[in-house]
């Protein structure tokens, strides 16, 4: 009987082990450091997106090609007058009042279509401390950094060209990981377990 019960419960923590509830966070590995953001729930197709490119190594051969200091570091398309005819597709914006353009978020590059419709693969992290709410409800925020923001910094601060091209090139790999609550505690990401997206 002894011998059952121990089975049952063997069964039962490794049952619950393999139902440990994960948070999938984005991770863009630079030349310069490592950078950590939250995924937003409220933001599902640019969140699809995201996640899909990234476990296609769709910017891996990529970099931040467009950097302005106390404005946003931006990558992952050509940075064009035609606008973003490289995107692989374009994404509905998913404006959310309650997401602003702070330090940090995660966004979304568009041109100027008038459905103020996303590029699939341009995205940008904003460097203004104060946020930039001119931004809001103009472009999606889809996620905000939790770790990182000395990486932020160090690349908002390189030295560009006429253009805003960094004069070194900072090369990125883009991945998606799925952290447990520890493991997102650990990496500082704490606060997020405490919103609506827990």
């Amino acid at each position: 009987m002894k011998k059952v019960f121990l089975v049952c419960l063997l069964i039962f923590f490794s049952c619950k082990n393999l139902r440990t509830k994960t948070y999938e966070v984005g991770h863009i590995n630079t030349s310069l450091g490592d950078m950590y953001f939250w995924l937003y729930n409220e933001t599902p197709l640019h969140k699809a997106s995201f996640i899909e490119l990234s476990n296609n190594n769709y910017w891996d051969s990529l970099s931040f090609n467009r950097v302005i200091k106390d404005f946003v570091i931006q990558g992952g398309c050509p940075d064009v007058p035609e606008g973003f005819s490289n995107s692989p597709y374009l994404i509905e914006p998913e404006f959310i009042s309650e997401i602003k353009h702070l330090y940090g978020a995660v966004g979304m590059g568009r041109d100027d279509n008038p459905e103020k419709l996303s590029a699939g693969c341009q995205f940008y992290i904003v460097h203004d401390s104060e946020g930039i709410p001119r931004l809001d409800q103009n472009y999606t925020v889809f996620g905000q950094l939790f770790k990182g923001f000395e990486v932020l910094e160090k690349i908002a601060t390189l030295p560009t060209d006429s253009l805003d091209n960094p004069l070194n090139k900072v090369s990125i790999k883009v991945s998606t990981l799925k952290l447990t609550k520890k493991e997102l505690v650990e990496h500082g990401g704490v606060s997020f377990l405490e919103d609506k997206n827990d």
